[in-house]
């Protein structure tokens, strides 16, 4: 059985080895995010722009 003494001590010095991200990494990275996601967003929306056209000349033929 571990001793709960040195787990915590364990806890402890692995939480001082961590490098936690700087700030301006952490806004380069939320932009990318956003710049992406709304990169995508614009692309879905002509592309369902682009099908309900194309959709609505297939089903205004008639045969």
């Amino acid at each position: 059985m571990i001793n709960p003494l040195k787990f915590i001590q364990g806890v402890k010095q692995e939480a001082f080895r961590v490098t936690w991200t700087t700030k301006k990494e952490v806004l380069i990275g939320s932009a990318m995010v956003f710049v992406l996601a709304t990169i995508a967003a614009i692309f879905f929306l002509l592309l369902d722009q682009i099908y309900k056209v194309l959709l609505d000349i297939i089903l205004a033929t008639n045969f």
